[in-house]
C-alpha cells in the first residue's frame, strides 16, 4: 500500500516562487507587472466607485479608473485620443526607464564604494602614525602595547595591513584588545609584499613601521620581501625624515639579508638568538624573566632618555644618587651610541643624555638622595667562588644549538649539560657539532621522549641545578604521539602542547621530591603559558610576546635597539639578581639609596630588588623595579638585589 504524502501550502508556494525566480529577468518583469496590475486596478476601481464626486456614467468612471492607475504607476494617465494616450504612456515609460536606470547606477556605485570600504582598499590619510605589516598572534600584544604607549597622547593611530578580511581583522582586534583608549585602530586589506598595497597605510608619513614575522618555514623570506616592498613604497622625491622600521626574523642566518633590505633606519631582531640568550640568562638567574617583563611592558617602568642639564660635568657615580624616583643605567651620546653601566668616574658631556628607568617620561625629576645613604649598613662581600653547574636541557629545536653556545659562554669550566631529546634529534649532525665545539661545557645526549614520565623518572631531575624545557618543533617530533594532543596542529602549537605535558610530569616529580625545581620554560603562545602547570612566578620565555614587546619598544624609541643588544649578549652588561646581603646588612632596615651606593662602589647600577617571601604572590612575584631611593626596606639573607653589571 502506497504511503500518502502531503505537502504544506507554504512549501508549495515557496517551491513555485523558486521556480519563478529561476525563470530569469524577463519572466520576473512579466510576473511583477501582472501582480502590480492585479493590485492597482481593483484598488483604483474601488476608489472611484466609493467616491461621491465620481462621474455618474460608466465611461466617465472608467476614465477615472484609468487616470488613477496611470498616476499610481507613474505612466501619466492622460485622457484624449488613443494616439495621444499611447504617446503619453510611451514617454512616461521611457522616463521611468531612464530614472530607474539612473537610480540603479547610483545605487550600484554607492554599494561598490561601501564594499570597497569594507574590503579595506581605501588609503589611510594619517601622519605620525604607526604601521603594522602582517598578521599573526603577535599583532595583539603589539597593538596592546602601542595603545599603552600612546595613552598620554591626544591623538594617535595604528594602521594594520594584512591579506585578511578587514571586518574580520577589526573583530579579532576588538575581541583581544579590550580598550584602545584614544588610539584609533585602522585595518586595511592587501599584500605586504606589494608596494601598491603598502601605500594604503601611508608608510611614508608614518613615524614607524613594524614588520611581523609570519609563521612557517618561509616566514623570513616573506619578511625580506616585505622590507624590499616597503623600501620601494617610501622612497622617492620629497621623502622627509627616514621612517623607523622594525622587523624580526627567526633564523639568524637571514638577519644580515633582512638588515640590508631594511636600510640604514631599519632594526632587525633575530627571534632565535634573543630567545636563546634569555633562556640561558634566566636559567642561571631565576626570576630574571620577571625583570624583563616589567621593563619591556609599557604599563610598568621603562627606559627613558633625560637631558643631562645641570648634571653635565659631573660623574656618573654622582648621577646614580641624583634621582629619587628614577634609576640611571647608562648614557646616550650625541652620535647615537649607548654606554650601559659606565664607569662611575665617567664625566657627563653637555650633549649626553642619561638613560633612566622611570615610570614615565615626566617622572625623571632630579632629587639628591645622597643624604639618605647609611654608611654603617653597607657591607663588603668577599669574592665568590666559581660554582660548577649541572644543567638539564629537555627537548630540541632549531634554537637548541644557540642555547648550548650561549651556555658555554656563561658557565665555569667543568660545567655539564645533559640533553634529552627524541632519537631523530639526538643523532643529528648539528646536535653533535653543537656539543663538540664547546670549550667549557661538557655536553652529553640521551635519547628519550620528554613527555614520557618513565623517561623523566630515570633522569633524577631534582639533582640538577637548573632545568631548561624547550619545544620540539622539527619534523619528526610527531613520531611520538601524546595522548589527547592533536597531531595535525600547527607545529608551534604542537610544541607548546608537548611542553605542557612535560611540565605536568615535572611538577609531579618536584612534589614527590618535596623540592622546588629551578625551571625555565620556552613557549610560543602567551595563551598556553596561562595554562602551564607551574608555580606562580615561574620563569617563562614566551617568544611571541617577547619579540612583540621588543619591537614595540624600539619603534617608539629607536635608541633602545642598542640598549637591548648590549643587554642580551654574553660579553656585555646585563641584569643580575645577586644576594642583597652582599650589599647591605641583612635584617636591618635600610634605605634603597644605601643599596645603590653599595652597588656603585662595585661598578654596578642597582635598579630594584626581589623579596623571597613574595616570590609566589602576584602580580609582581616579589620583583620591585625602580623603588623610591628614600624607601626603607628590611632585606633577609634570601632576598636579591637587581643590578646592572658586567657579565
Amino acid at each position: 500500500m502506497a504511503r500518502q504524502h502531503t505537502t504544506s501550502l507554504r512549501l508549495r508556494l515557496r517551491y513555485r516562487f523558486d521556480h519563478l525566480v529561476s525563470g530569469g529577468t524577463t519572466a520576473l518583469i512579466g510576473w511583477l507587472a501582472l501582480v502590480c496590475l492585479a493590485v492597482v486596478v481593483p484598488a483604483s476601481v474601488l476608489l472611484v466607485w466609493s467616491d461621491r464626486a465620481a462621474p455618474a456614467t460608466l465611461s466617465g468612471r472608467m476614465t477615472a479608473v484609468w487616470v488613477s492607475v496611470g498616476q499610481t504607476l507613474k505612466i501619466g494617465g492622460a485622457v484624449g485620443s488613443p494616439l495621444f494616450v499611447l504617446a503619453s504612456v510611451s514617454l512616461a515609460l521611457v522616463a521611468l526607464l531612464f530614472v530607474s536606470t539612473l537610480v540603479s547606477l547610483i545605487t550600484t556605485g554607492i554599494n561598490r564604494r561601501i564594499m570597497s570600504l569594507r574590503l579595506g582598499h581605501s588609503t589611510v590619510l594619517e601622519t605620525r602614525h604607526t604601521v603594522v605589516l602582517g598578521w599573526s598572534d603577535q599583532v595583539f600584544p603589539v597593538i596592546g602595547e602601542l595603545v599603552a604607549a600612546n595613552a598620554n597622547q591626544r591623538r594617535s593611530a595604528v594602521a594594520v595591513l594584512a591579506p585578511q578580511d578587514k571586518v574580520w581583522m577589526e573583530d579579532e582586534i576588538s575581541g583581544r584588545v579590550r580598550d584602545s583608549g584614544r588610539t584609533r585602530i585602522i585595518c586595511r586589506n592587501g599584500s605586504t609584499t606589494d608596494p601598491t598595497g603598502l601605500c594604503r597605510v601611508s608608510p611614508h608619513t608614518a613615524k614607524s613601521v613594524l614588520v611581523l614575522p609570519p609563521t612557517g618555514d618561509s616566514g623570513d623570506s616573506h619578511v625580506v620581501k616585505t622590507l624590499l616592498a616597503l623600501d620601494a613604497a617610501v622612497s622617492g622625491p620629497g621623502q622627509g625624515e627616514p621612517v623607523v622600521v622594525v622587523a624580526a626574523v627567526r633564523d639568524s642566518r637571514n638577519q644580515v639579508t633582512a638588515r640590508l633590505a631594511a636600510g640604514p633606519a631599519g632594526h632587525v631582531l633575530c627571534v632565535d638568538d634573543i630567545v636563546a640568550r634569555l633562556l640561558v640568562q634566566t636559567a642561571r638567574q631565576p626570576g630574571l624573566s620577571l625583570v624583563y617583563s616589567e621593563l619591556l611592558d609599557f604599563e610598568g617602568d621603562e627606559f627613558y632618555p633625560v637631558a643631562a642639564g645641570g648634571l653635565a660635568g659631573r660623574t656618573f657615580g654622582e648621577v646614580l644618587l641624583s634621582f629619587a624616583t628614577s634609576s640611571a643605567v647608562g648614557l646616550l651620546h650625541d652620535d647615537g651610541s649607548v654606554t650601559l653601566n659606565p664607569d662611575p668616574a665617567a664625566v657627563l658631556g653637555r650633549a649626553d643624555r642619561i638613560i633612566v628607568i622611570s615610570r614615565d617620561d615626566d617622572t625623571a625629576v632630579r632629587a639628591d638622595v645622597a643624604l639618605h645613604v647609611e654608611e654603617r649598613a653597607i657591607v663588603t662581600a668577599g669574592p665568590g667562588t666559581a660554582r660548577v653547574e649541572r644543567l638539564l636541557l629537555l627537548g630540541w629545536n632549531r634554537r637548541a644549538p644557540l642555547v648550548i653556545e650561549q651556555l658555554d659562554q656563561y658557565v665555569s669550566p667543568g660545567a655539564s649539560l645533559d640533553v634529552v631529546a627524541l632519537g631523530a634529534y639526538a643523532a643529528t649532525r648539528g646536535a653533535r657539532a653543537a656539543a663538540a665545539a664547546r670549550s667549557r661545557l661538557e655536553v652529553s645526549f640521551q635519547e628519550g621522549d620528554i613527555t614520557d614520565p618513565l623517561t623523566l623518572a630515570k633522569l633524577d631531575v631534582p639533582s640538577y641545578d637548573s632545568v631548561i624545557v624547550i619545544g620540539e618543533t622539527e619534523p619528526g617530533s610527531t613520531d611520538a604521539p601524546v595522548a589527547g594532543l592533536d597531531p595535525a596542529a600547527d607545529p608551534e602549537e604542537r610544541a607548546d602542547d608537548r611542553t605542557l605535558v612535560t611540565l605536568l610530569h615535572l611538577r609531579a616529580i618536584g612534589e614527590a621530591a618535596q623540592r622546588e625545581l629551578v625551571l625555565t620554560t620556552e613557549m610560543s603562545s602567551d595563551g598556553n603559558r596561562l595554562l602551564a602547570p607551574a608555580r606562580d612566578g615561574a620563569d617563562f620565555i614566551v617568544s611571541g610576546r617577547l619579540i612583540s614587546l621588543l619591537m614595540t619598544q624600539i619603534s617608539e624609541s629607536p635608541y633602545l635597539a642598542a640598549v637591548f643588544e648590549e643587554l642580551f649578549k654574553a660579553e656585555g652588561h646585563e641584569f643580575h639578581l645577586k644576594p642583597a646581603a652582599d650589599y647591605v646588612r641583612a635584617g636591618s632596615e635600610v634605605s634603597f639609596a644605601t643599596a645603590v651606593e653599595s652597588a656603585r662602589r662595585r661598578g654596578e647600577c642597582a635598579v630594584g630588588y626581589r623579596l623571597r617571601a613574595s616570590c609566589t604572590t602576584g602580580p609582581g612575584h616579589g620583583v620591585v623595579i625602580n623603588p623610591d631611593k628614600r624607601q626603607r626596606i628590611r632585606f633577609s639573607e634570601e632576598d636579591w638585589l637587581i643590578v646592572l653589571a658586567e657579565s
